[in-house]
Order: C-alpha cells, then structure tokens, then sequence
C-alpha cells in the first residue's frame, strides 16, 4: 500500500509494528514514496519554492538515499510562448519525499532547447 501526498505536501503518517530492532514500537514507519509520488512532490516543491508556473518532470531517477527529479518551469513569460525563458531545477528528496535540496540547472528559451 503505498504512503499518500497530501495538499499540502506532507505525507500521510501512520503507525505500524515492525518487526525490526531498528524501530521502537511507538515510533511512526514512514513509508517510502513511489516513483510517480516522487515526480509530483518534486515539482510541488519546485513551485512552492520558486513561486514560479511548472512545465513538467522532465527526469526521474532513483537513488540508494532517495531520489533526484528534473522540473522544468517558465521563469520568465513572452509573446510569443515559444520565446518564454524557462529553467530545469534538479530536486533532491529522501526516501520519505522529504526535500534534500533543488538547484536550477540551466536556464533556456523555449524555442532553443537541446537538439539530439
């Protein structure tokens, strides 16, 4: 069963016996956030940070500490669209969907993007 994202960005928390010397009875069991979770708390937190309108995930990858999501957002709107300036921001979370840290990676137009 997976955890549940709430509107505003925490987790659903519950209490669960784990078998496991690693954790006191009375301590809460988070669990580990999917992949689709993942992707849309990366960007929830990209807007909440950058107050900026998102694009889109444009990467996904997990890691042995959590995972690292690539958001794209326009930062800057133009007529036309498709001269609007956008940035691609790396989101780091924890296992849990807890934010780690984010970064913008590189700032572009619209119409310029990679080719290849």
């Amino acid at each position: 069963m997976g955890g549940l994202i709430r509107g505003d960005g925490g987790r659903a928390r519950r209490s669960e016996p784990v078998n496991d010397d690693r954790y006191d009875d009375e301590e809460e069991y988070l669990e580990p956030i999917t992949a689709a979770e993942a992707a849309r708390e990366g960007m929830r937190q990209i807007v909440e940070l950058t107050g900026r309108d998102p694009v889109g995930t444009t990467s996904l990858k997990s890691s042995r500490d959590g995972w690292l999501i690539g958001v794209e957002v326009i930062e800057d709107r133009r007529i036309p669209s498709s001269t609007d300036l956008l940035g691609l921001y790396e989101v780091e979370l924890d296992l849990e969907g807890g934010l780690l840290g984010y970064r913008r990676v590189r700032r572009y137009q619209r119409g310029k993007g990679e080719v290849g």
